[in-house]
């Protein structure tokens, strides 16, 4: 049995706008895609969530000079020496 918080009460609006929709609209959104009308509340705020909420964790920020020389300095070891042979490029 769920718990008391793992519902919500949903209120249509009386007419659709971007800030909401009928209950009719979403009756005929679940008779389209062959689904309950709750599915249709999840769907679109499964949709909503990929939209809004990012995808990542927020990093520290900026890369900081040090931190940049130091990725340089580790880049130069590791990348070839030498003569270039031939270039290419997506762009002319």
């Amino acid at each position: 049995m769920p718990a008391a918080n793992d519902s919500l009460l949903l209120k249509f609006r009386p007419t659709d706008s971007a800030l909401g929709v009928t209950r009719q609209t979403v009756k005929a959104i679940a008779k389209r895609l062959g689904v309950p009308e709750t599915q249709v509340v999840h769907l679109a705020l499964a949709k909503l969530a990929v939209e809004t909420l990012p995808g990542y964790e927020a990093d520290d920020g900026p890369v900081t000079v040090a931190q940049l020389a130091a990725v340089k300095v580790d880049a130069s070891k590791r990348l070839p020496n030498g003569k270039r042979l031939s270039e290419e490029s997506l762009f002319p």
